[in-house]
């Protein structure tokens, strides 16, 4: 049921982004409103309290937010509010620039190596990364993990591409498992 709410709220916003012709805009202003959120769990708590009102709510978001976001944003955040789905912002908005990132051809991807690479390395993978894709430029998170070994697994999506030497072991390993003498 999430999963529906935010892509319903997050393709309202999105359309709403296009035809306003403010999808970069709203893509920084939404990057910018996801930090303020989760560096302010008061306000959260606030906004999902059952025993305050939702004009009362409202209130709150118009005084906090009037002259610091677009009027676009702040009417959106008061409808989240006036529907009770305040406790979806985060998947809405994350729904949001997921759909932005495509629509910009932004590729993200998930680099993890057993040891930190360096900054050619980290180069040369995103090169590979947009020569290999359709992607117009790519968003990469590093991460590491020893037990790897080696190699690297990259994830784009659903996309798995595995070359880690442990599972290159696991694999050799299945493989005499196989092996009668």
């Amino acid at each position: 049921m999430a999963k529906l709410i935010s892509k319903t709220y997050g393709d309202a916003l999105f359309e709403l982004a296009v035809e306003e012709n403010k999808v970069d805009d709203l893509l920084e202003e939404i990057g910018q409103l996801q930090k303020i959120l989760k560096e302010n769990d008061d306000f959260g708590r606030l906004m999902t309290h059952p025993k305050i009102n939702k004009d009362e709510k409202i209130r709150v978001v118009r005084d906090v937010f009037k002259n610091r976001i677009s009027d676009e944003l702040l009417g959106f955040l008061t409808i989240i509010i006036s529907k009770d789905r305040y406790q979806e912002i985060n998947g809405i908005l994350d729904y949001f620039l997921t759909e932005v990132k495509k629509y910009k051809g932004i590729g993200v991807a998930t680099v993890t190596t057993a040891i930190p690479l360096r900054a050619e390395q980290c180069r040369k993978v995103e090169q590979k990364l947009l020569d290999t894709t359709d992607y117009k430029s790519m968003e990469i998170h590093y991460e590491q993990d020893a037990a790897l070994i080696g190699g690297m697994v990259i994830r784009i999506g659903d996309r798995v591409v595995d070359s880690s030497i442990s599972t290159k072991l696991n694999e050799l390993q299945k493989e005499l498992l196989k092996v009668q003498i």
